[in-house]
């Protein structure tokens, strides 16, 4: 069952707004104006696109509440970390502003040649396939380095934020970008297929669900087109003995409930030596529980809806499950009462391997302790996994670093810290994380073509 083109605000239960999806001809037409688009948008010089590029960064950060407003609204997010969401768009605008001549600048070869080099060419129209849960930031990683680089772009967005995903088309129109250089198509998941068919997209990049991510891949692979993925996580927050036991606790919680615990690099799984084990769960209980869940309009609210009813009925199935499964209840566990789609923060005791839950991502505010008795079992239970995003370890042993760092089977291994994307960082994962990299030069170099030219 398709789900409808909507904003149904998830604190309330409220349908704001219905739109109808783009006919199989204005889908045609929006693809045809992107290629065109593309072809002119190839040849302009990297201070034209830069230029563009830091008017979009204005509009964001001068605009800033208007963007906040309308993602808290679509999806739930607080207001504040919305805001927040803006402002990092607006950094990634100016990263790639900044950086992306360099990135890709010829790079001479040493060869019997009397000049050799590799040129970096816009690969062509890119079709980004994008989630509900950063509504904004999730589009402007793709975009800000695929615009700078010289290719389209074409949006298909999550059903149930279709007002930022013309709020994104608004902005870069704006910022001076031309009309079909980045469109929004208002179509179905069951319409992306042909979109990727289309000889005019040359590419496809997805952020979302492992199923979804299988079928963009494979239909990819039918037309011989690149991909990047991004399909989620199921993140490890490992601590040792040596660690900051209050700062580790403390950022657990955090990094459990960022974005109403909806978001591919949370923290999932809390692996903590037996040492320690029983204090950090006392510390992070204590923290779940102290946090305000209510109105994300409002200040002081910690954690909002979560976005969908259909989603609060699968994380309450999986505590059930899990419980069931003899996993210890430690705090929440229930919906909210009253409108909207609220669950408690929630903290899962040591789910048994033999349960299920122990293996999937859990989406929203439920986080899983689980006791080991030192490094090897750390390492056995973080790779126990069919996910491989990211990682957080917390230790002050240099050693354990090293082992860490070099064993742990994920795309990022952040120590004494919180996972976070960054500009500067490349970002993607292994295993059924996906694969490509987004972010940093390596993201901008993914949608290229990397040609080699060898002049006698």
């Amino acid at each position: 069952m398709c789900m409808p083109i909507a904003t149904t605000n998830p604190a309330t239960g409220e349908l704001i707004r219905v739109f109808d999806p783009n006919s199989s001809a204005e889908v045609d037409a929006k693809i045809q104006q992107s290629y065109d688009a593309f072809r002119a948008h190839r040849r302009t010089p990297f201070a034209d696109r830069a230029a563009k590029m830091l008017r979009a960064a204005e509009i964001l950060e001068k605009e800033k509440d208007r963007w906040a407003r309308l993602m808290t609204l679509e999806m739930g997010k607080t207001l504040k970390s919305a805001g927040d969401e803006a402002l990092k768009c607006a950094w990634a605008c100016r990263y790639y502003a900044e950086n992306a001549e360099r990135f890709l600048a010829d790079e001479a070869v040493a060869t019997n040649a009397g000049k050799s080099f590799v040129a970096y060419q816009p690969l062509g129209v890119v079709l980004a396939v994008m989630p509900w849960n950063f509504p904004f930031w999730q589009v402007f990683r793709f975009a800000a380095p695929a615009l700078m680089a010289g290719n389209g772009g074409l949006l298909k967005h999550a059903s149930n934020v279709p007002q930022c995903a013309l709020a994104i088309e608004e902005i870069l129109c704006r910022a001076g970008f031309s009309e079909g250089e980045f469109l929004t198509l208002l179509i179905e998941s069951s319409q992306v297929a042909r979109v990727i068919d289309d000889p005019r997209v040359a590419a496809a990049t997805l952020t979302g669900s492992e199923p979804a991510g299988r079928q963009v891949a494979s239909q990819c692979g039918k037309q011989i087109k690149r991909t990047v993925l991004e399909l989620g996580g199921s993140d490890p927050f490992i601590v040792m003995p040596s660690a900051n036991l209050e700062e580790a606790a403390q950022t657990a919680v955090k990094a459990r409930c960022i974005n109403n615990g909806q978001s591919c690099i949370a923290a999932k799984r809390f692996i903590v030596h037996d040492s320690i084990y029983a204090e950090f769960e006392r510390r992070f209980v204590e923290g779940m529980q102290a946090l305000k869940v209510g109105d994300p309009m409002a200040a002081g609210t910690d954690v909002g809806p979560l976005a969908t009813a259909q989603i609060v009925g699968e994380l309450d199935d999986q505590v059930k499950r899990a419980v069931a499964g003899g996993a210890r209840l430690l705090t929440g566990g229930k919906r909210v009462s009253g409108p909207g789609n609220f669950y408690e923060p929630t903290a899962l005791g040591e789910v048994p391997e033999s349960c299920p839950v122990y293996y999937e991502e859990i989406f929203g505010p439920v986080a899983m302790l689980f006791r080991v008795s030192g490094i090897e079992e750390a390492i056995k239970v973080a790779n126990d996994s069919d996910f491989g995003l990211a990682s957080s370890v917390w230790t002050n042993d240099s050693a354990e670093i090293e082992r860490f760092t070099a064993e742990i089977e994920a795309g990022a291994v952040f120590v004494n810290g919180m996972v976070a994307s960054d500009p500067r960082l490349p970002f993607g994962g292994i295993k059924n994380s996906g694969y490509g990299r987004e972010l940093s030069s390596f993201g901008i170099r993914e949608f290229v073509n990397i040609k080699t030219v060898w002049i006698k």
